[in-house]
Protein backbone atom coordinates (compact mmCIF):
# COMPACT_ATOMS: atom_id res chain seq x y z
CA UNK A 1 0.00 0.00 0.00
CA UNK A 2 0.81 3.65 -0.67
CA UNK A 3 2.67 5.54 2.32
CA UNK A 4 0.47 8.07 3.30
CA UNK A 5 2.00 11.68 3.75
CA UNK A 6 1.66 12.87 7.30
CA UNK A 7 0.74 15.95 6.35
CA UNK A 8 -2.33 14.49 5.25
CA UNK A 9 -2.83 11.73 7.66
CA UNK A 10 -3.29 14.81 10.42
CA UNK A 11 -6.12 16.78 8.34
CA UNK A 12 -8.32 13.86 9.48
CA UNK A 13 -9.71 10.87 8.41
CA UNK A 14 -12.12 12.28 5.45
CA UNK A 15 -9.26 13.55 3.66
CA UNK A 16 -8.04 10.66 3.94
CA UNK A 17 -10.30 8.56 2.88
CA UNK A 18 -10.44 10.62 -0.68
CA UNK A 19 -6.58 10.25 -1.05
CA UNK A 20 -7.01 6.68 -1.31
CA UNK A 21 -5.74 5.02 -4.74
CA UNK A 22 -8.99 4.33 -7.17
CA UNK A 23 -9.00 0.79 -7.38
CA UNK A 24 -9.55 0.44 -3.76
CA UNK A 25 -12.67 2.27 -4.25
CA UNK A 26 -13.60 -0.12 -6.44
CA UNK A 27 -13.89 -3.22 -4.43
CA UNK A 28 -17.61 -4.33 -3.16
CA UNK A 29 -19.75 -2.31 -0.18
CA UNK A 30 -18.61 -5.13 2.20
CA UNK A 31 -14.94 -5.21 1.77
CA UNK A 32 -14.84 -1.44 1.38
CA UNK A 33 -16.84 -0.88 4.57
CA UNK A 34 -14.68 -3.70 6.22
CA UNK A 35 -10.98 -1.95 4.60
CA UNK A 36 -12.63 1.62 5.72
CA UNK A 37 -13.24 0.47 8.95
CA UNK A 38 -9.62 -1.16 9.59
CA UNK A 39 -8.21 1.78 7.87
CA UNK A 40 -10.22 4.28 10.48
CA UNK A 41 -8.50 2.26 13.29
CA UNK A 42 -5.06 2.27 12.02
CA UNK A 43 -5.39 6.30 11.00
CA UNK A 44 -7.10 6.76 14.69
CA UNK A 45 -4.36 4.81 16.34
CA UNK A 46 -1.83 6.64 14.09
CA UNK A 47 -3.14 10.37 15.67
CA UNK A 48 -3.70 9.07 19.13
CA UNK A 49 0.60 8.43 18.99
CA UNK A 50 1.12 11.51 17.19
CA UNK A 51 -1.01 13.79 19.57
CA UNK A 52 0.77 11.74 22.32
CA UNK A 53 4.24 12.40 21.04
CA UNK A 54 3.73 16.13 20.22
CA UNK A 55 2.38 16.68 23.62
CA UNK A 56 5.06 14.74 25.00
CA UNK A 57 7.41 16.82 23.06
CA UNK A 58 5.36 20.19 23.73
CA UNK A 59 5.39 19.27 27.50
CA UNK A 60 9.66 18.87 27.45
CA UNK A 61 9.73 22.24 25.47
CA UNK A 62 7.33 23.85 28.02
CA UNK A 63 9.46 22.37 31.51
CA UNK A 64 13.06 23.23 29.89
CA UNK A 65 11.24 27.16 29.00
CA UNK A 66 9.43 26.88 32.19
CA UNK A 67 13.09 26.02 34.28
CA UNK A 68 14.71 28.66 32.30
CA UNK A 69 12.47 31.26 33.11
CA UNK A 70 11.98 30.20 37.10
CA UNK A 71 12.77 33.05 39.25
CA UNK A 72 16.24 33.26 41.12
CA UNK A 73 15.14 33.26 44.83
CA UNK A 74 16.52 36.03 47.05
CA UNK A 75 16.52 34.35 50.15
CA UNK A 76 19.84 33.65 50.80
CA UNK A 77 22.03 32.20 54.08
CA UNK A 78 24.98 31.31 53.61
CA UNK A 79 26.37 29.41 56.56
CA UNK A 80 29.80 28.94 58.24
CA UNK A 81 29.96 25.57 57.04
CA UNK A 82 28.86 26.31 53.76
CA UNK A 83 31.91 28.72 54.16
CA UNK A 84 34.31 26.14 54.84
CA UNK A 85 33.28 22.90 52.51
CA UNK A 86 36.01 23.03 49.53
CA UNK A 87 36.54 22.23 46.40
CA UNK A 88 34.02 25.43 45.24
CA UNK A 89 31.41 23.63 43.06
CA UNK A 90 28.03 25.44 41.90
CA UNK A 91 28.53 28.12 44.38
CA UNK A 92 31.83 30.34 44.46
CA UNK A 93 31.38 31.88 48.00
CA UNK A 94 34.78 33.65 48.66
CA UNK A 95 37.15 36.03 46.89
CA UNK A 96 39.27 32.40 46.11
CA UNK A 97 36.42 29.85 45.97
CA UNK A 98 37.25 28.66 49.07
CA UNK A 99 39.74 29.36 52.18
CA UNK A 100 42.55 27.50 50.51
CA UNK A 101 43.09 29.64 48.21
CA UNK A 102 43.73 27.20 45.69
CA UNK A 103 40.95 28.53 43.07
CA UNK A 104 40.03 25.13 41.93
CA UNK A 105 36.37 24.10 41.31
CA UNK A 106 35.17 20.72 41.11
CA UNK A 107 32.61 21.41 38.31
CA UNK A 108 33.22 19.10 35.48
CA UNK A 109 30.49 20.23 32.99
CA UNK A 110 33.21 21.74 30.84
CA UNK A 111 35.73 19.60 29.69
CA UNK A 112 38.93 19.60 27.15
CA UNK A 113 36.56 17.46 24.89
CA UNK A 114 33.92 20.13 24.58
CA UNK A 115 35.68 23.51 25.67
CA UNK A 116 36.17 24.52 22.10
CA UNK A 117 32.26 25.07 21.91
CA UNK A 118 32.39 27.76 25.01
CA UNK A 119 30.07 30.73 24.20
CA UNK A 120 29.60 34.23 25.35
CA UNK A 121 26.26 34.02 27.39
CA UNK A 122 26.28 37.31 28.33
CA UNK A 123 28.01 40.72 29.37
CA UNK A 124 27.60 43.28 32.24
CA UNK A 125 28.58 46.72 31.65
CA UNK A 126 30.00 48.86 35.19
CA UNK A 127 29.81 52.83 34.00
CA UNK A 128 31.65 55.52 35.10
CA UNK A 129 34.58 53.07 36.36
CA UNK A 130 38.04 52.29 35.58
CA UNK A 131 39.59 48.75 34.59
CA UNK A 132 37.75 46.23 37.12
CA UNK A 133 39.24 44.13 39.23
CA UNK A 134 36.81 41.97 40.91
CA UNK A 135 36.01 38.00 41.19
CA UNK A 136 32.56 37.47 40.85
CA UNK A 137 30.47 35.59 43.93
CA UNK A 138 27.99 33.62 43.44
CA UNK A 139 25.45 32.29 45.84
CA UNK A 140 22.32 30.49 44.59
CA UNK A 141 22.11 31.56 41.57
CA UNK A 142 22.78 34.93 42.46
CA UNK A 143 26.66 36.80 41.19
CA UNK A 144 27.79 40.11 43.60
CA UNK A 145 30.56 41.85 41.64
CA UNK A 146 31.56 45.48 42.52
CA UNK A 147 32.40 48.33 40.72
CA UNK A 148 34.48 51.08 42.48
CA UNK A 149 32.03 51.76 45.48
CA UNK A 150 29.38 50.16 43.89
CA UNK A 151 27.89 46.91 44.29
CA UNK A 152 25.71 44.71 42.16
CA UNK A 153 23.48 41.71 42.19
CA UNK A 154 22.63 40.28 39.19
CA UNK A 155 21.16 36.75 37.67
CA UNK A 156 23.96 34.48 37.18
CA UNK A 157 22.30 33.25 34.55
CA UNK A 158 21.54 36.69 32.55
CA UNK A 159 23.42 39.08 33.96
CA UNK A 160 20.39 41.22 34.49
CA UNK A 161 20.21 43.46 37.74
CA UNK A 162 18.43 42.56 40.91
CA UNK A 163 19.67 45.02 43.28
CA UNK A 164 22.49 47.89 42.79
CA UNK A 165 24.04 49.85 46.18
CA UNK A 166 26.15 53.37 45.05
CA UNK A 167 28.13 55.27 46.86
CA UNK A 168 30.11 58.45 45.31
CA UNK A 169 34.24 57.77 44.85
CA UNK A 170 36.03 59.61 47.57
CA UNK A 171 38.36 62.84 46.31
CA UNK A 172 41.22 63.40 47.53
CA UNK A 173 42.71 59.89 47.68
CA UNK A 174 46.28 59.10 46.17
CA UNK A 175 48.08 56.14 44.83
CA UNK A 176 46.25 52.91 44.48
CA UNK A 177 43.02 54.22 46.30
CA UNK A 178 42.69 56.83 43.64
CA UNK A 179 41.96 54.56 41.12
CA UNK A 180 38.60 53.10 43.17
CA UNK A 181 39.95 49.52 42.67
CA UNK A 182 37.58 47.04 44.30
CA UNK A 183 38.53 43.35 43.89
CA UNK A 184 34.78 42.20 45.14
CA UNK A 185 32.62 40.91 48.50
CA UNK A 186 32.63 38.72 51.00
CA UNK A 187 29.34 37.18 51.76
CA UNK A 188 28.17 35.49 55.37
CA UNK A 189 24.25 34.34 56.11
CA UNK A 190 22.22 37.23 54.46
CA UNK A 191 24.79 39.64 54.55
CA UNK A 192 26.93 41.19 52.24
CA UNK A 193 30.02 42.97 53.24
CA UNK A 194 32.19 45.64 51.00
CA UNK A 195 35.12 47.84 51.58
CA UNK A 196 35.13 50.92 50.09
CA UNK A 197 37.88 53.19 48.83
CA UNK A 198 38.42 55.26 51.48
CA UNK A 199 38.67 52.29 53.92
CA UNK A 200 35.18 51.47 55.15
CA UNK A 201 33.40 48.67 55.96
CA UNK A 202 29.79 48.23 54.84
CA UNK A 203 27.31 45.74 55.53
CA UNK A 204 24.43 45.42 53.05
CA UNK A 205 21.54 42.91 53.40
CA UNK A 206 22.07 40.49 50.24
CA UNK A 207 18.18 40.48 49.43
CA UNK A 208 17.89 43.98 48.73
CA UNK A 209 21.14 45.91 48.62
CA UNK A 210 19.83 48.21 51.73
CA UNK A 211 22.99 49.48 53.93
CA UNK A 212 23.11 48.05 57.53
CA UNK A 213 26.15 49.79 59.00
CA UNK A 214 29.02 51.37 57.55
CA UNK A 215 32.30 51.17 60.23
CA UNK A 216 35.72 53.62 59.35
CA UNK A 217 38.25 50.91 60.00
CA UNK A 218 41.51 53.54 59.01
CA UNK A 219 41.56 56.68 60.54
CA UNK A 220 44.69 58.87 61.89
CA UNK A 221 46.34 59.22 58.57
CA UNK A 222 44.79 60.57 55.06
CA UNK A 223 47.28 58.43 52.73
CA UNK A 224 44.91 54.86 53.73
CA UNK A 225 42.70 53.04 51.53
CA UNK A 226 41.52 49.86 50.62
CA UNK A 227 40.90 47.94 47.07
CA UNK A 228 40.58 44.45 48.11
CA UNK A 229 37.92 41.97 49.30
CA UNK A 230 36.69 41.23 52.74
CA UNK A 231 37.40 37.86 54.22
CA UNK A 232 34.82 36.06 56.50
CA UNK A 233 36.00 33.42 58.90
CA UNK A 234 33.23 32.33 61.87
CA UNK A 235 31.23 35.12 62.72
CA UNK A 236 34.03 37.98 61.78
CA UNK A 237 34.77 39.87 58.92
CA UNK A 238 38.66 40.45 58.04
CA UNK A 239 40.22 43.43 56.14
CA UNK A 240 43.37 45.00 55.13
CA UNK A 241 44.43 48.43 53.73
CA UNK A 242 46.33 49.56 50.58
CA UNK A 243 49.01 52.30 51.20
CA UNK A 244 51.89 50.78 51.60
CA UNK A 245 53.86 53.00 49.58
CA UNK A 246 52.11 56.04 50.81
CA UNK A 247 53.64 55.90 54.89
CA UNK A 248 50.87 54.29 56.89
CA UNK A 249 51.17 51.55 59.32
CA UNK A 250 49.53 48.50 58.27
CA UNK A 251 46.81 46.42 60.04
CA UNK A 252 44.59 43.08 59.99
CA UNK A 253 41.54 44.06 61.49
CA UNK A 254 38.38 41.68 62.07
CA UNK A 255 34.54 43.26 62.81
CA UNK A 256 31.44 41.26 64.11
CA UNK A 257 29.40 40.21 61.28
CA UNK A 258 26.32 41.85 62.91
CA UNK A 259 27.04 44.58 64.67
CA UNK A 260 30.34 46.08 62.93
CA UNK A 261 31.61 46.27 66.17
CA UNK A 262 35.72 46.24 65.91
CA UNK A 263 36.44 42.72 67.79
CA UNK A 264 40.48 43.09 67.37
CA UNK A 265 43.77 44.45 64.98
CA UNK A 266 46.90 43.04 64.42
CA UNK A 267 49.53 46.09 63.98
CA UNK A 268 52.25 44.59 60.97
CA UNK A 269 54.10 47.11 61.84
CA UNK A 270 55.40 46.78 66.28
CA UNK A 271 55.06 49.92 67.91
CA UNK A 272 58.14 50.96 70.36
CA UNK A 273 59.17 48.24 72.86
CA UNK A 274 57.38 45.56 70.76
CA UNK A 275 59.22 42.97 68.76
CA UNK A 276 60.56 44.01 66.12
CA UNK A 277 60.40 47.80 66.81
CA UNK A 278 64.23 48.10 66.42
CA UNK A 279 63.58 48.65 62.60
CA UNK A 280 61.29 51.51 63.46
CA UNK A 281 63.25 54.46 65.50
CA UNK A 282 60.97 57.38 67.15
CA UNK A 283 57.90 57.55 65.15
CA UNK A 284 58.85 55.79 62.08
CA UNK A 285 56.33 52.93 62.80
CA UNK A 286 53.61 54.83 62.05
CA UNK A 287 54.77 55.18 58.60
CA UNK A 288 56.31 51.87 57.63
CA UNK A 289 53.92 50.49 55.18
CA UNK A 290 53.50 46.22 55.67
CA UNK A 291 50.01 47.17 54.05
CA UNK A 292 47.65 44.21 54.02
CA UNK A 293 45.79 44.95 50.66
CA UNK A 294 45.00 41.10 49.29
CA UNK A 295 42.81 38.69 51.22
CA UNK A 296 44.21 35.80 53.44
CA UNK A 297 42.97 32.43 53.28
CA UNK A 298 42.44 30.44 56.30
CA UNK A 299 42.68 26.69 58.20
CA UNK A 300 39.66 25.48 60.19
CA UNK A 301 41.88 22.45 60.90
CA UNK A 302 44.53 24.37 62.77
CA UNK A 303 42.23 27.58 62.97
CA UNK A 304 44.84 29.84 61.66
CA UNK A 305 44.10 32.76 59.52
CA UNK A 306 47.09 33.38 56.91
CA UNK A 307 47.80 36.81 55.85
CA UNK A 308 50.27 38.94 53.51
CA UNK A 309 51.93 42.00 54.24
CA UNK A 310 53.44 44.47 51.97
CA UNK A 311 56.81 45.94 51.11
CA UNK A 312 57.73 48.74 53.92
CA UNK A 313 58.06 52.74 53.34
CA UNK A 314 59.72 54.79 51.83
CA UNK A 315 59.97 51.99 49.51
CA UNK A 316 63.39 52.77 47.99
CA UNK A 317 65.16 54.54 50.75
CA UNK A 318 66.72 52.29 54.02
CA UNK A 319 68.02 54.84 55.96
CA UNK A 320 64.97 55.50 57.97
CA UNK A 321 63.70 51.81 58.75
CA UNK A 322 67.63 50.14 59.60
CA UNK A 323 67.13 45.95 59.85
CA UNK A 324 64.40 43.43 58.49
CA UNK A 325 61.83 45.84 58.78
CA UNK A 326 59.01 43.35 60.36
CA UNK A 327 56.64 42.44 59.45
CA UNK A 328 56.48 43.77 56.01
CA UNK A 329 57.04 41.49 53.02
CA UNK A 330 55.83 38.30 55.48
CA UNK A 331 52.73 35.80 55.96
CA UNK A 332 51.46 35.79 59.08
CA UNK A 333 49.65 33.37 60.81
CA UNK A 334 47.09 34.27 62.76
CA UNK A 335 44.38 33.40 65.64
CA UNK A 336 40.98 34.15 63.91
CA UNK A 337 39.39 34.79 66.89
CA UNK A 338 41.72 36.81 68.74
CA UNK A 339 44.52 38.41 66.31
CA UNK A 340 47.17 37.07 67.92
CA UNK A 341 49.96 36.09 66.02
CA UNK A 342 51.50 32.62 65.80
CA UNK A 343 54.07 32.96 63.51
CA UNK A 344 55.60 34.71 60.19
CA UNK A 345 57.94 33.83 57.45
CA UNK A 346 60.07 37.20 55.60
CA UNK A 347 60.33 36.49 52.24
CA UNK A 348 62.57 39.66 51.73
CA UNK A 349 63.75 41.31 54.86
CA UNK A 350 64.97 44.74 54.40
CA UNK A 351 63.21 44.88 50.91
CA UNK A 352 64.79 48.11 48.85
CA UNK A 353 62.17 46.27 45.79
CA UNK A 354 58.91 47.17 46.45
CA UNK A 355 58.67 43.32 46.55
CA UNK A 356 55.08 42.80 48.19
CA UNK A 357 54.52 39.53 49.82
CA UNK A 358 50.43 39.90 49.31
CA UNK A 359 50.68 37.36 47.14
CA UNK A 360 48.13 34.54 47.65
CA UNK A 361 49.06 32.59 50.35
CA UNK A 362 47.78 28.50 49.26
CA UNK A 363 47.04 26.02 51.57
CA UNK A 364 48.03 22.53 50.19
CA UNK A 365 48.35 19.36 51.89
CA UNK A 366 50.84 16.85 50.55
CA UNK A 367 53.57 14.54 50.66
CA UNK A 368 56.57 16.29 51.01
CA UNK A 369 59.92 14.50 50.95
CA UNK A 370 58.17 11.22 51.66
CA UNK A 371 55.99 12.91 54.72
CA UNK A 372 52.78 14.33 55.44
CA UNK A 373 52.86 17.67 55.38
CA UNK A 374 50.31 20.83 55.76
CA UNK A 375 52.01 23.02 53.35
CA UNK A 376 51.95 26.82 52.60
CA UNK A 377 52.89 27.59 48.80
CA UNK A 378 53.40 31.12 47.74
CA UNK A 379 54.95 32.26 44.33
CA UNK A 380 56.21 35.70 45.40
CA UNK A 381 56.71 38.83 43.62
CA UNK A 382 60.43 38.57 44.23
CA UNK A 383 61.23 35.84 41.88
CA UNK A 384 60.74 32.95 44.04
CA UNK A 385 58.45 30.05 44.82
CA UNK A 386 58.04 29.41 48.65
CA UNK A 387 57.03 25.81 49.88
CA UNK A 388 57.02 26.43 53.80
CA UNK A 389 55.26 24.05 56.49
CA UNK A 390 51.78 26.05 57.24
CA UNK A 391 51.58 24.61 61.16
CA UNK A 392 54.82 26.18 62.40
CA UNK A 393 56.11 28.78 59.48
CA UNK A 394 59.16 26.40 58.64
CA UNK A 395 61.04 26.77 55.36
CA UNK A 396 60.82 24.17 53.37
CA UNK A 397 62.33 25.37 49.53
CA UNK A 398 62.43 28.16 47.72
CA UNK A 399 62.61 27.81 43.45
CA UNK A 400 63.14 30.42 41.36
CA UNK A 401 60.86 30.98 38.24
CA UNK A 402 62.00 33.92 35.78
CA UNK A 403 65.15 33.79 34.68
CA UNK A 404 66.06 37.66 35.40
CA UNK A 405 66.91 37.88 38.63
CA UNK A 406 69.80 39.98 39.78
CA UNK A 407 68.88 41.07 43.51
CA UNK A 408 69.84 38.22 44.94
CA UNK A 409 72.16 34.92 44.63
CA UNK A 410 69.65 32.18 45.85
CA UNK A 411 67.66 31.40 48.88
CA UNK A 412 69.95 29.94 51.95
CA UNK A 413 68.82 26.82 53.75
CA UNK A 414 67.02 29.24 56.64
CA UNK A 415 65.33 31.39 53.71
CA UNK A 416 66.88 34.35 53.61
CA UNK A 417 68.09 35.94 50.48
CA UNK A 418 71.91 35.57 49.89
CA UNK A 419 71.98 39.60 48.55
CA UNK A 420 74.08 40.73 45.64
CA UNK A 421 74.48 44.15 46.49
CA UNK A 422 71.72 45.56 44.20
CA UNK A 423 70.20 48.50 45.02
CA UNK A 424 68.52 51.79 44.44
CA UNK A 425 71.09 54.60 43.52
CA UNK A 426 71.00 58.21 42.16
CA UNK A 427 72.12 57.58 39.06
CA UNK A 428 69.89 54.75 38.65
CA UNK A 429 70.13 50.49 39.01
CA UNK A 430 68.96 47.71 37.24
CA UNK A 431 67.16 45.65 39.45
CA UNK A 432 65.38 42.26 38.08
CA UNK A 433 62.43 41.29 38.80
CA UNK A 434 61.22 45.11 37.93
CA UNK A 435 58.53 47.11 39.74
CA UNK A 436 56.10 45.13 38.94
CA UNK A 437 57.35 41.52 40.36
CA UNK A 438 57.82 38.43 39.24
CA UNK A 439 54.08 37.70 40.03
CA UNK A 440 52.17 39.96 41.82
CA UNK A 441 48.04 39.85 42.94
CA UNK A 442 47.26 37.81 39.94
CA UNK A 443 45.90 34.87 41.26
CA UNK A 444 47.43 31.50 41.36
CA UNK A 445 45.24 28.40 41.42
CA UNK A 446 46.13 24.69 42.37
CA UNK A 447 44.40 21.27 40.86
CA UNK A 448 44.65 18.48 43.58
CA UNK A 449 44.27 15.71 40.63
CA UNK A 450 47.66 16.79 38.94
CA UNK A 451 49.85 18.64 42.23
CA UNK A 452 50.37 21.58 39.78
CA UNK A 453 49.87 24.94 40.84
CA UNK A 454 49.31 27.43 38.29
CA UNK A 455 50.17 31.39 37.76
CA UNK A 456 51.22 33.70 35.86
CA UNK A 457 54.85 35.40 35.47
CA UNK A 458 56.23 38.36 34.39
CA UNK A 459 60.42 38.63 33.01
CA UNK A 460 61.25 41.79 33.27
CA UNK A 461 63.86 44.64 34.41
CA UNK A 462 63.78 47.66 36.00
CA UNK A 463 66.26 50.79 37.00
CA UNK A 464 65.63 51.70 40.46
CA UNK A 465 66.32 55.17 41.84
CA UNK A 466 67.31 56.33 45.07
CA UNK A 467 66.50 60.07 46.23
CA UNK A 468 65.30 60.51 49.94
CA UNK A 469 62.24 62.10 50.67
CA UNK A 470 60.43 63.32 53.82
CA UNK A 471 56.86 61.63 54.76
CA UNK A 472 53.68 64.11 54.26
CA UNK A 473 49.81 63.29 53.92
CA UNK A 474 48.82 63.12 50.69
CA UNK A 475 51.73 62.51 49.25
CA UNK A 476 53.01 59.20 48.22
CA UNK A 477 56.33 58.29 50.35
CA UNK A 478 58.58 56.21 47.57
CA UNK A 479 61.78 58.12 48.28
CA UNK A 480 62.00 58.44 44.47
CA UNK A 481 60.95 55.62 41.62
CA UNK A 482 61.72 53.63 38.56
CA UNK A 483 61.70 53.31 34.74
CA UNK A 484 61.84 50.60 32.58
CA UNK A 485 65.10 49.32 31.39
CA UNK A 486 66.13 50.77 27.52
CA UNK A 487 65.39 48.46 25.02
CA UNK A 488 64.29 45.62 28.04
CA UNK A 489 61.17 43.79 26.51
CA UNK A 490 58.89 42.37 29.31
CA UNK A 491 57.26 38.90 28.68
CA UNK A 492 54.47 36.82 30.67
CA UNK A 493 54.80 33.91 30.52
CA UNK A 494 51.97 30.53 32.23
CA UNK A 495 53.47 28.48 34.43
CA UNK A 496 52.91 24.90 35.98
CA UNK A 497 55.02 23.69 38.93
CA UNK A 498 54.83 20.68 39.76
CA UNK A 499 54.83 19.96 43.89
CA UNK A 500 56.09 16.59 43.92
CA UNK A 501 59.11 16.90 41.71
CA UNK A 502 59.82 20.72 42.59
CA UNK A 503 59.98 21.29 38.71
CA UNK A 504 58.05 23.42 36.32
CA UNK A 505 55.51 20.98 34.57
CA UNK A 506 55.59 23.31 31.36
CA UNK A 507 55.65 27.09 30.46
CA UNK A 508 53.59 28.86 28.15
CA UNK A 509 54.58 32.06 27.17
CA UNK A 510 51.97 34.75 25.83
CA UNK A 511 51.78 36.69 23.11
CA UNK A 512 50.92 40.82 23.35
CA UNK A 513 52.03 43.50 25.56
CA UNK A 514 48.77 44.53 27.26
CA UNK A 515 50.88 44.34 30.63
CA UNK A 516 47.42 42.03 32.22
CA UNK A 517 47.27 41.55 35.55
CA UNK A 518 44.79 38.27 35.30
CA UNK A 519 45.17 35.54 37.53
CA UNK A 520 43.57 31.84 36.66
CA UNK A 521 41.65 28.75 38.02
CA UNK A 522 41.39 25.45 37.60
CA UNK A 523 38.64 23.11 37.56
CA UNK A 524 38.39 18.59 38.36
CA UNK A 525 37.78 18.33 34.55
CA UNK A 526 41.72 19.53 33.82
CA UNK A 527 40.65 22.92 32.94
CA UNK A 528 43.31 26.12 33.36
CA UNK A 529 41.58 29.21 32.66
CA UNK A 530 43.69 32.47 32.70
CA UNK A 531 43.21 36.17 31.21
CA UNK A 532 46.39 36.51 28.36
CA UNK A 533 48.27 39.47 27.76
CA UNK A 534 46.29 40.02 24.53
CA UNK A 535 42.77 41.27 26.03
CA UNK A 536 41.61 37.30 25.75
CA UNK A 537 40.28 34.68 28.07
CA UNK A 538 42.19 30.95 27.46
CA UNK A 539 41.70 27.75 28.63
CA UNK A 540 44.19 25.45 28.25
CA UNK A 541 44.89 21.71 29.41
CA UNK A 542 45.87 21.61 33.03
CA UNK A 543 48.18 18.61 32.03
CA UNK A 544 50.33 19.93 28.66
CA UNK A 545 49.45 23.40 28.64
CA UNK A 546 48.07 22.49 25.53
CA UNK A 547 45.60 25.72 23.89
CA UNK A 548 42.48 25.14 23.69
CA UNK A 549 39.95 27.81 23.25
CA UNK A 550 39.96 31.76 23.53
CA UNK A 551 37.48 34.36 23.63
CA UNK A 552 39.15 38.25 22.71
CA UNK A 553 37.07 40.37 25.04
CA UNK A 554 38.67 43.69 23.59
CA UNK A 555 39.64 45.03 26.81
CA UNK A 556 42.48 44.52 28.79
CA UNK A 557 41.95 41.94 32.26
CA UNK A 558 42.88 43.32 35.63
CA UNK A 559 41.17 40.46 37.23
CA UNK A 560 40.74 36.66 38.20
CA UNK A 561 38.26 34.15 36.52
CA UNK A 562 36.10 31.87 38.23
CA UNK A 563 33.35 29.38 37.56
CA UNK A 564 30.11 28.59 39.07
CA UNK A 565 26.63 26.64 38.40
CA UNK A 566 23.17 27.34 38.01
CA UNK A 567 20.56 24.82 37.75
CA UNK A 568 23.24 22.66 36.70
CA UNK A 569 24.48 24.38 33.76
CA UNK A 570 28.43 25.71 34.16
CA UNK A 571 29.66 28.70 33.36
CA UNK A 572 33.04 30.82 33.97
CA UNK A 573 33.35 34.40 34.38
CA UNK A 574 35.40 37.27 34.46
CA UNK A 575 35.72 40.96 34.51
CA UNK A 576 37.63 42.37 31.22
CA UNK A 577 37.75 46.45 31.09
CA UNK A 578 34.67 47.69 32.29
CA UNK A 579 32.76 44.36 31.75
CA UNK A 580 31.69 40.98 33.25
CA UNK A 581 32.09 38.44 30.85
CA UNK A 582 29.84 34.83 31.73
CA UNK A 583 30.31 32.11 29.08
CA UNK A 584 29.10 28.29 28.42
CA UNK A 585 28.33 25.44 26.34
CA UNK A 586 25.41 25.85 23.86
Amino acid sequence: MKTFDPLIVNRGTSRCARALPFHFLRRGARSRMRDAARLFLVLMSATFVLTVVFEAASWVSASAQERMDRAISTSIDVQPADLIAQPAGENWLSYHGDYTGRRFSGLVGITPANVSQLKAQWVFHARDVSDLEVTPIVAGGIMFVTAANDAYALDARTGRIIWHYSRPVTEGLIDDASQHHNRGVAIWRSRVFLETDNAHLLCLDGRSGHLLWDVAYAEGNKNYGATSAPLVVKDKVIVGTSGGDDGVRGFVSAFDAQTGKLAWRFWSIPGPGEPGSESWPGEAYLRGGGTTWMPGTYDPELNTLYWGTSNPAPDFDGGPRPGDDLYTDCVLALDPDTGKLKWHFQFTPHDLFDYDATETPVLIDLPYKGQPRKLLVQANRNGFLYVLDRTNGEFLSAAPFVDRLNWTKEIDAHGRPVLTGARPSPEGTEVCPGFAGATNWYSPSYNPNTHQLYFLALEDCGIFFFKPGNFAEGRAYYATGVRRSRGAKSEKILLAYDLDNGKFAWKYPQAGERDSAAGTVSTAAGLVFFGDNAQALEAVDAKTGAPLWHFTTGQSIHASPMTYAVLGKQYVAIAAGTDIFSFALP
